[in-house]
């Protein structure tokens, strides 16, 4: 996917900090930390992982939907979407 190789390093980069999150959590749960603490860091890693997600796709959607070079290309990336969103959604 074209888009994913031109952002590649600003994905990594979140990707990074998203497991530094976990690590985070992991940490916590070592620590005995309070439930409240690991609830607070595992909200903030699903809300990183929907950020990631949501930028994505909105490129994908961008990429191979809109700015798509035929019908064809068109309407292939709209179903990758459907794919994607259904699997998302479980």
């Amino acid at each position: 996917m074209s888009h994913t190789t031109r952002q590649k390093e600003k994905l990594i980069a979140r990707v990074r900090r998203i497991r530094g999150q976990l690590e985070g959590v992991e940490r916590a749960l070592e620590a005995e930390a309070s439930c409240a603490e690991v609830l607070r860091q595992i909200a903030s890693v699903r809300g990183a992982v929907s950020g990631l997600t949501a930028e994505v796709m909105e490129d994908h959607l961008r990429e191979h939907v809109i700015d798509a070079s035929s019908d064809t290309d068109r309407r292939q990336g709209g179903e990758e979407m459907i794919e994607v969103i259904r699997a998302y959604m479980k």
